[in-house]
């Protein structure tokens, strides 16, 4: 977990909650906070029987309890697969018939159009837009606001895309 993640490319798209440099310690902290929670949020992507990136929903609070965020991360040597395509599809179904939510959604910033497409191969819509000053560990956007993309989807549009995605596989 530590080798993949301790990569710049992606803990600069990821919250400031992750460090950089990424290591050995924080993985184990990181196993250790995740693996007995209930229900479970966070899995671990694999791709040929290897790890390979990380997957959770973070559920809401207050008013917004209805609600969760999903939010994931892929080694760089896994990219371009379609892994995070399949494991935001599986999350999502996921999150909307076991856990009950009734709207998911991720922050994505503005440089990442990868996983732009990948929410919006799985139906989420665009929602809003909003800048972020805070930056990254390290100081790595110090002077550049981090502009945030919203994207979404409501439990009822994701009904209708699962049925359409399983009707295309048969």
């Amino acid at each position: 977990m530590a080798s993949l993640l301790n990569n710049k490319k992606i803990c600069d798209n990821l919250r400031d909650l992750i460090p950089f440099p990424y290591t050995e310690k924080d993985a184990v902290f990181f196993i250790n906070a995740m693996k007995d929670g209930d229900p479970v949020t966070v899995f671990a992507m694999e791709y040929n029987d290897a790890f390979c990136g990380v997957i959770s929903l973070v559920p809401q609070k207050d008013v917004y309890s209805k609600g969760a965020e999903i939010g994931y991360w892929l080694g760089e040597p896994f990219w371009n697969r379609g892994i995070v395509t399949t494991a935001v599809r599986l999350m999502t179904e996921y999150g909307f018939q076991q856990l009950g939510f009734s709207r998911l959604f991720a922050g994505v910033f503005e440089y990442n159009p990868s996983s732009m497409k990948v929410l919006e191969k799985n139906g989420y819509k665009k929602m809003m837009r909003g800048q972020s000053r805070e930056g990254t560990w390290e100081g790595a956007w110090p002077f550049h606001p981090k502009t945030e993309l919203i994207r979404g989807i409501l439990k009822e549009d994701c009904a209708k895309l699962m049925k359409d995605f399983f009707k295309d596989k048969r």
